[in-house]
């Protein structure tokens, strides 16, 4: 059947497709197909990004020791470990890359396969997706913080320099695209485009080591330099993380070993801190059923693996009913303080009068010993929303670990409109400030005579002696062997308060032999060491990077990487959707070898090579349902590309304590889309027409409006932070603060975008006129 190329809509608007002959296929098929393989090439183009990511945070975590200047070590110095790139500069250089590669890479091929010609789809999608990241994304990171709680920026600086070139980026394309040279780019407007990028990351990282007017330290004080984002935490759990976990769990009868270990990865987890990397791999896995990289509580809810009785209700009868809840399910107060406070929320209906009742439940620490119980009916009167209820604590000078109570609401319905929140407990946890001290061998090593008959190896507590303290010992042979050379091959040592040295007293036998024999004695802790174990090989399930291409095949093979037993229908029903790309993706390279590189650039081929097919799916998709490139672009393919952002963000804002890595990382990933996304394609561009005596041409047109409503709404967005953070209505931070601020704030800023795309679009159709 022959094809008349006139009547055959779209066939022209791709670089790659179509693939067949479409021309007896109707227009609405086409449409549904096409549609149809652009989300599901955003599907695959965000599982391949999660692999890219890897090979960035295995790149990025590199480490190196360095000795640091130490008097009291026997060495005279301190081996610390620092990873070898700062995190500033990871974040705008591997990370922003990362995020942004499809938007990136778009672009660069959209050009390069116009000949060196200017297309719509690649600039608009830059500016639309920054648009999204920066004003829906914070709007949805402002509202998602529990209500009364307020998180802010805590580099300041950083966020500052990124934030100027973030909007002088979109000022400057404004300005090389509609006043130095109209409708034209030349080739040094585009070198400098490109080289704003470096110039930007060096003005961050100066502005993260504080270099300017910082003054001299000695090399002592280097060390105390060295903050938590350098240093390395490690992957693996402390003995003294699992101790507390059970002394918290030794109420809990049926707990076994693996439901310590999987608690206490879940727990070490929950407060340890993450880059933006880590946040937006865990989302794509969460929305693709792959390997989660937080550990998922089986059975029992957190609150009950943790001893609480609580029974929880959400149901406000549509909002006729008051909830009445605690603030957070936890708080945490020093003994010293002499009280904790805790904090009473009312939503729903706040028109009526409720009483409620608050009291006090032991835990391990016990009322009249470790704080004055608290009993006590209350009252919310009408729109009042808060009530702060303060529980004495009783201050001692022993030691003892860290202890909790509860407390507890419970309020009779039948007499009240109003029933208890899914808080309806909340822990508290009494921080003990007296000091135990270190305990620790006199010596390295002793020499005993065989003939001395029991040999007292010191052990002394330095730097505290409050309470009493209990450790547990044993031996281990070397060439010495117990039962032959000397007995005693474990004990228990007990320092009262105040003691400061004990002996380990082992016997030694005398053969009469003249030999010298060793042995070690070290602390043993039995259960506990089995439970670290567990909880280790828990979070080394959790690492990023795969050791073989055989683990990669299995996981992705297998739904929740195959940890069938926590496994949602959500899970699956996306394991089968995305399965197809999970087993493509598994032939990448492991980010283990050759430390990440390989890994890295074999994923951003693949990248580019799925970006251009959604540009022609973007594309041919649009011109059949008669939608405008720069209008698909703004819309569907920046949400396409933007949506992990969202949720890595959202999740990130809920779990740290700062707002850096929600939204402190956005205006700094702008900045990059425009200074690499348009400075490295137009470059390429320039140096080609220049060759051929001309001028590389980019019509303003539409993206030139597009571009200064974006300024105009972003220049908003960020004054509007700035007055977040220095408004006490706001709770003077960037995310989060009282509720109807906050959620008023979000709104707001989600309304910007909808006004930044509605202006585009109308200008797209020549409704409204362009600047």
């Amino acid at each position: 059947m022959s094809c008349d190329i006139s009547d055959y809509k779209c066939a022209d608007k791709g670089l790659i497709l179509p693939l067949t002959n479409e021309y007896t296929w109707s227009i609405g098929f086409r449409a549904f197909v096409y549609i149809v393989g652009l989300l599901y090439s955003f599907m695959g183009v965000s599982i391949i990004a999660d692999i890219f990511m890897q090979a960035i945070e295995t790149i990025t975590s590199r480490s190196a020791k360095i000795k640091m200047p130490d008097p009291s070590n026997e060495t005279g110095y301190t081996e610390v470990e620092v990873k070898t790139w700062n995190g500033t500069v990871a974040n705008l250089t591997l990370m922003a890359l990362g995020s942004s590669a499809p938007e990136i890479l778009l672009s660069i091929i959209e050009i390069v396969g116009n000949g060196f010609q200017s297309g719509p789809l690649g600039p608009s999608t830059i500016v639309g997706s920054a648009a999204f990241n920066l004003m829906c994304i914070t709007g949805i990171c402002i509202i998602s913080i529990p209500d009364g709680i307020a998180k802010r920026i805590r580099n300041i600086k950083v966020f500052a320099v990124t934030s100027i070139f973030s909007v002088f980026a979109y000022i400057w394309l404004a300005i090389i695209l509609m006043v130095i040279t109209p409708d034209f780019v030349d080739l040094w407007e585009a070198i400098v485009t490109l080289l704003l990028f470096p110039i930007m990351v060096l003005l961050a990282y100066i502005a993260d080591k504080d270099y300017c007017g910082k003054k001299p330290i000695d090399d002592e004080s280097k060390l105390l330099e060295l903050d938590e984002e350098n240093l390395l935490n490690g992957d693996h759990a402390d003995k003294h993380v699992i101790v507390e976990i059970l002394r918290r769990l030794k109420r809990e009868k049926e707990a076994t070993p693996d439901d310590m270990a999987r608690l206490t990865a879940h727990l070490m987890e929950q407060n340890q801190s993450h880059g933006r990397g880590w946040y937006r791999i865990n989302a794509i896995r969460n929305l693709s059923g792959g390997t989660k990289l937080t550990t998922t509580m089986t059975g029992k809810t957190n609150e009950d693996q943790m001893g609480s009785t609580a029974s929880f209700t959400s149901m406000s009868d549509g909002g006729t009913k008051a909830i009445i809840e605690f603030a957070a399910p936890s708080t945490a107060v020093f003994e010293k303080d002499g009280h904790a406070r805790i904090t009473v929320m009312r939503h729903g209906n706040l028109k009526n009068r409720v009483l409620y009742r608050v009291e006090t439940i032991d835990g391990t620490a016990v009322e009249g010993e470790d704080y004055i119980s608290f009993k006590d009916t209350l009252v919310f009167e009408p729109n009042e929303t808060e009530k702060h209820i303060d529980i004495q604590i009783i201050d001692d000078n022993i030691w003892e670990p860290d202890e909790v109570f509860f407390g507890r609401i419970t309020i009779d319905s039948e007499k009240q409109n109003a029933v208890v929140g899914r808080r309806a407990i909340t822990e508290i946890v009494i921080l003990n400030d007296d000091d135990p001290g270190v305990l620790e061998f006199e010596h390295p090593s002793f020499l005993f005579k065989e003939s001395v008959g029991t040999a007292l190896v010191p052990v002394n507590r330095i730097d505290g002696a409050d309470g009493k303290v209990t450790i547990t010992w044993k031996t281990k042979d070397m060439t010495a062997i117990h039962g032959r050379d000397y007995e005693n091959t474990e004990g228990t040592l007990t320092f009262d308060h105040g003691e400061r040295t004990k002996f380990i007293e082992i016997q030694i036998n005398d053969d009469k032999v003249r030999v010298l024999n060793y042995f070690y004695i070290i602390e043993f802790s039995g259960l506990v060491s089995r439970i670290t174990s567990l909880t280790n090989a828990n979070l080394d399930s959790l690492r990023l990077q795969k050791q073989t291409w055989g683990q990669q095949f299995v996981e992705a093979m297998n739904v929740n990487g195959g940890d069938l037993e926590t496994a949602t229908t959500f899970d699956y029903v996306m394991h089968f959707l995305t399965f197809g790309w999970k087993l493509i993706f598994a032939l990448v390279p492991p980010a283990t070898i050759w430390g990440g590189w390989f890994c890295f650039a074999v994923s951003l081929g693949m990248i580019g090579l799925l970006t251009a097919f959604i540009g022609d799916l973007a594309s041919i998709f649009g011109c059949l349902i008669g939608l405008d490139d720069s209008v698909v672009a703004i819309t569907f393919v920046a949400l396409g590309t933007s949506l992990p952002d969202m949720f890595a963000s959202r999740t990130a804002a809920l779990n740290e304590k700062y707002a850096d890595t929600a939204v402190g990382n956005v205006t700094g990933s702008n900045a990059v889309n425009v200074f690499l996304g348009l400075g490295l394609p137009w470059t390429m561009a320039a140096v080609y027409w220049s060759a051929k005596g001309t001028t590389f041409e980019v019509p303003a047109g539409s993206l030139g409006f597009s571009v200064i409503v974006f300024t105009i709404c972003s220049l908003v967005t960020i004054m509007f932070l700035l007055f977040r953070r220095n408004l006490n209505v706001f709770g003077s931070a960037e995310l989060g603060g009282p509720k109807i601020p906050k959620i008023l704030s979000g709104i707001f800023c989600i309304a910007l975008w909808v006004v930044y795309v509605l202006l585009a679009s109308l200008n797209a159709y020549e409704h409204i006129p362009g600047f």
